[in-house]
């Protein structure tokens, strides 16, 4: 979807080359680097360190430069310094695998808005060498989870700074440790930068990406470097959570950057705020020896710290939240540094941990909960904080998200000309909801995008038939066995879409719990059915693999059942672009976790930007995004938040209730596609989601949230386009 007014041609293309002390970069003009480095070094640190352990944005997902590059790969005036970019632009690697799913991709949606509105805004993370982990799956064993190897000096749009005071020297931090006997040493990383270039190409936000998998780093400290979640022992996660929250201030000084404020993105990088509590005790009490230090002086210290943190808790899930034993502590850390966490990271469950969460919730002037429903949760299990909890829904990129066809669509009518810039003009839809000529528009759109969907998948499933005969894996999905060039998935039987990380309380295998009334539904009736799925568990996560696993054993014995109408498929190796393609191209989408334990649910709000309705239990967001049945469909309990439907223990997971109420309605669903003339009833749901939804559950209208809570000082019209943002919709209400 190019932006016509920032075509980049053969010659003005070498503006796009810029460079500062630390390096030199493609794709943005000079003016924009100096501007971007100027608001984010300013001495009264009007501007935002946003602070997360992954951070999912795929170039090949979205790439505003590659957008207007398309008919340049071969320009023969180009000097080999831009060859050079332009090369990795086009043939580097295309993903930066520093993301494991909806908490990776919210923060890259996140910064993307960030840019595309301008807002003073660092990003720090981790550089994982070996990603997250690459899923191959296999019939008979599962997931198998592999090392995902990649090249970051090859990549597009990434950089390793340079020390301006070291010349041909890559730009490092030192980071004190301990070696787990207490011994103090000294750790150092890398430091690179990934430019988030907005729509328009005149502004970014830097996302600073932190090295420490250098060839001097000691053990276990490089494997803690390696991979995202690795959990492999309690020592190496609490050292990689150290790294990220240890570099995170060093990072910051090194280049300059003046930040006053820090927004952590959940708590695993928490120890970057214990730091400035460190930094304001010595201020206080002047002299560098804290441990004698009083619990009023730390809480005042902690306090004056508290006014420049923001917190945003993204679970109620107990794994999704850090506990470390005070025992392994003690070996990494100074006893200045267990002084203040015996007082600010008390674990009321257990007193013999540390709690990273309680830390996060205590030093903050704000915190918030990632839907209203997650809201009320969250106050339920952190009563002491209710007062400062408040609700700020999350939100998908839309500019990421909705798809080519979509976008040309929308780009055709001129009440929605500004869709890219404003994600709010879809609210002018009323006067368009019964357009015939938008409709069909829509529609034909909608087909393409299930055509590209279904030739992806069947181009997978004839691999896999021919993999078996190759390679030691078994395919992954039965339909693998019977295809041929004249057998294919197809794309005109209604299709539910499902994708996710898995873990047992988002139920990826709910509606399977009865095969024989699923099928009976199906057969009864000749109503053809797919379901596509896909999504990793986490490789220490043996419940959730094991869901998986069930996903695949469930393939053959509901195709027989159905006598074929059925037909259960699964996609491995999940990662955005898959999921582009998913939330396009079915025809709706589908979640079910055990109410209230999906605190958002963002993959339903990427559907919703392309039209596609949900089925869904009325948790997370869908409480917000269901209109009442104008946007999709509603399965499942309901009712209020207490201790009893918080239990995560598998027999409270209320599977025979929940599928059985998904059985109920799946023939209404059916009926509606197969016999709705001109496919009436899904459009109907598809216009009122761009009605209601994309101005709601956007990226633009979250980060104008956060902004106030932020309070930084903008010029005034932009601010009050912020201000424009933050009308389209009060979470908190």
């Amino acid at each position: 979807m190019p932006n016509t007014r920032n075509t980049i041609t053969a010659s003005n293309i070498h503006s796009l080359i810029a460079s500062n002390q630390f390096g030199t970069y493609f794709g943005v003009r000079q003016k924009v680097l100096d501007n971007v480095w100027a608001q984010l070094t300013h001495p009264q640190g009007n501007s935002v360190a946003y602070i997360s352990m992954e951070i999912g944005a795929d170039p090949d997902v979205y790439n505003p430069i590659k957008q207007r590059l398309i008919d340049l790969e071969h320009t023969s005036t180009m000097d080999n310094r831009l060859k050079a970019f332009i090369n990795k632009l086009f043939h580097g690697p295309e993903k930066i695998p520093n993301y494991s799913g909806g908490l990776g991709v919210l923060a890259g949606d996140t910064l993307k808005s960030f840019a595309d509105c301008k807002i003073p805004v660092v990003a720090i993370s981790l550089l994982y060498r070996q990603g997250y982990f690459s899923q191959i799956v296999d019939s008979k064993i599962g997931q198998i989870s592999q090392a995902v190897t990649w090249e970051p000096e090859s990549t597009h749009g990434l950089y390793q700074l340079h020390d301006p005071g070291r010349p041909g020297q890559p730009l490092q931090i030192d980071v004190p440790f301990y070696n787990g006997g207490n011994e103090p040493i000294v750790i150092k990383a890398n430091v690179w930068m990934k430019m988030e270039i907005n729509h328009s190409l005149n502004f970014f936000i830097p996302e600073i990406l932190l090295d420490f998998s250098l060839p001097e780093t000691p053990e276990p400290f490089r494997t803690a470097a390696k991979q995202l979640y690795n959990a492999e022992s309690s020592m190496v996660k609490a050292l990689q959570r150290r790294m990220l929250g240890s570099g995170i201030n060093r990072a910051l000084r090194k280049l300059g950057f003046t930040a006053n404020t820090y927004h952590l993105n959940e708590q695993h990088g928490v120890i970057a705020i214990l730091q400035l509590i460190v930094e304001e005790l010595e201020k206080l009490l002047g002299r560098t020896e804290l441990c004698e230090a009083t619990d009023q002086e730390i809480m005042q210290a902690a306090d004056i710290v508290a006014h420049k943190t923001i917190y945003t808790i993204h679970t109620p899930v107990k794994a999704g939240h850090d506990r470390f034993e005070k025992a392994l502590y003690a070996g990494i850390s100074h006893k200045s540094c267990q002084r203040l966490l015996n007082l600010l990271a008390r674990d009321e469950e257990c007193p013999h941990t540390y709690n990273f969460t309680t830390l996060a919730m205590t030093v903050n002037k704000a915190a918030n909960s990632v839907s209203r429903l997650h809201r009320d949760v969250t106050h339920k299990q952190f009563p002491q904080f209710a007062d400062k909890i408040s609700a700020i829904t999350n939100g998908v990129h839309h500019l990421t998200w909705i798809s080519e066809a979509r976008g040309e669509v929308f780009n055709h009518f001129p009440a929605l000309h500004n869709w890219q810039h404003d994600p709010g003009v879809f609210a002018k839809l009323p006067s368009m909801a019964k357009d015939l000529k938008f409709r069909n528009y829509l529609n034909i759109a909608w087909k393409k995008d299930t055509d590209i969907l279904f030739k992806f998948i069947n181009a997978m499933l004839l691999q896999h038939r021919d993999q078996k005969f190759e390679t030691w894996i078994d395919p992954p999905n039965f339909f693998s066995s019977f295809i041929d060039r004249n057998s294919r998935l197809n794309p005109q039987v209604f299709t539910i879409g499902f994708a996710r990380r898995f873990s047992t309380y988002k139920r990826a295998d709910l509606i399977f719990d009865n095969l024989d009334t699923l099928c009976d539904i199906v057969v009864s009736n000749n109503w053809p059915i797919n379901f596509i799925f896909a999504g990793k568990a986490h490789p220490a996560d043996e419940p959730g693999k094991s869901v998986i696993k069930l996903i695949l054993d469930y393939q053959k014995e509901l195709h027989q059942k159905s006598n074929g109408l059925a037909n259960l498929i699964f996609i491995p190796n999940y990662d955005m672009k898959i999921a582009k393609m998913m939330v396009a191209g079915v025809h709706a989408w589908l979640n079910n976790p055990k109410r209230p334990l999906e605190a958002s649910g963002t993959s339903g709000m990427k559907a919703a930007m392309n039209g596609v309705p949900n089925i869904s239990i009325m948790d997370g967001w869908w409480v917000e995004g269901y209109h009442d049945g104008l946007t999709g469909w509603k399965f499942g309990q309901e009712g209020s938040v207490n201790e009893a439907n918080l239990s995560e223990n598998p027999e409270t997971l209320l599977y025979s209730e929940d599928s059985a109420s998904f059985y109920q309605l799946l023939p209404t669903i059916l009926k509606e596609f197969y016999q709705s003339p001109n496919n009436s009833a899904f459009l109907d749901k598809a216009v009122m989601n761009l009605l209601l939804n994309i101005p709601i559950f956007n990226t633009h209208r979250m980060a104008a949230e956060y902004l106030a809570k932020y309070e930084l000082h903008l010029p005034d019209e932009q601010a009050q386009e912020m201000q424009r943002f933050q009308s389209l919709y009060n979470s908190n209400a």
